[in-house]
């Protein structure tokens, strides 16, 4: 069985329809072009690769806080979809568990893109998903993420780290954002997306460049603290992504199937939820 026949839940996607939900006038990047990606778009791509579930994330562009779009879609869905939304730091315990009901499992944060200064007044709101066991997603690059341990390691939410810490693969693996990435696993409380290899790596050398990120990762997380994604429709990319390549990539980064199965099936159906 290949890995197009195999159950699979993509972890890692957003969707862009600014004809139909309007970007944010102050959005710092409005996605065009082959960048926009429409709910039935992905739902096409879905089933053309036998993608049962889908994590949407919220982005911070286009729509940053305007979680509309995502919200319609997961309730179109009706439980194919769940939602990684993006709020204000300041939003209540109420408007949150609000996000819950309606299938939201998370929350995302991007200081890769926004720089740290984003995070700075996230105590409270990392407080506030952990009484409601929301997932706090964090996309860093290299070396961000020991500037962020302090607010990582007084609070308590569950971690969803995107995009394999988004290392810098000349230094290795022994770079400090990577080496306390794997550190992150003895919490027993963070999982790791691996997923955007693309955002970090040119896209002819996928496997070549990432090959050793990716196996530190399943060692010291496990198959159980791991999930996989597409980052589709592969936003500010230079050059040409698809969908199917990287779907053999991932069979390639993790020829056991039993891995692949756990990955990208097991954990993310018990980690959100999924039917």
């Amino acid at each position: 069985m290949s890995i197009f026949d195999e159950p699979k839940i993509d972890c890692h996607n957003h969707l862009f329809d600014p004809l139909h939900y309007p970007y944010r006038s102050d959005t710092l990047y409005r996605p065009a072009g082959q960048e926009i990606g429409t709910l039935n778009q992905f739902k096409r791509v879905m089933d053309a690769y036998g993608v049962q579930h889908a994590l949407l994330v919220g982005p911070t562009s286009g729509y940053r806080t305007d979680n509309r779009l995502l919200l319609s879609a997961l309730a179109e869905g009706e439980g194919r979809f769940k939602g990684i939304a993006v709020v204000d730091h300041q939003i209540s315990l109420l408007e949150l568990a609000a996000l819950k009901e309606q299938g939201v499992v998370g929350v995302a944060f991007n200081p890769a893109g926004e720089g740290l200064g984003v995070m700075n007044d996230a105590a409270g709101l990392f407080g506030k998903l952990a009484e409601l066991k929301l997932f706090a997603q964090i996309q860093v690059q290299l070396d961000q993420l020991v500037e962020l341990l302090p607010l990582i390691e007084s609070s308590s939410p569950e971690l969803l780290i995107d995009h394999c810490g988004r290392p810098d693969i000349q230094r290795g693996l022994e770079q400090p954002g990577f080496r306390h990435l794997l550190k992150l696993a003895d919490s027993g409380r963070a999982c790791v997306k691996l997923s955007g290899m693309q955002k970090f790596c040119h896209i002819d050398t996928l496997f070549e460049g990432t090959q050793a990120y990716v196996h530190a990762l399943l060692q010291h997380f496990g198959p159980d603290a791991c999930i996989w994604g597409s980052d589709w429709p592969f936003l500010r990319e230079q050059s040409r992504v698809d969908y199917g390549p990287l779907l053999k990539l991932a069979e390639q980064l993790m020829p056991d199937a039993d891995v692949r199965r756990r990955v990208m099936w097991h954990t993310p159906r018990r980690l959100f939820g999924f039917a």
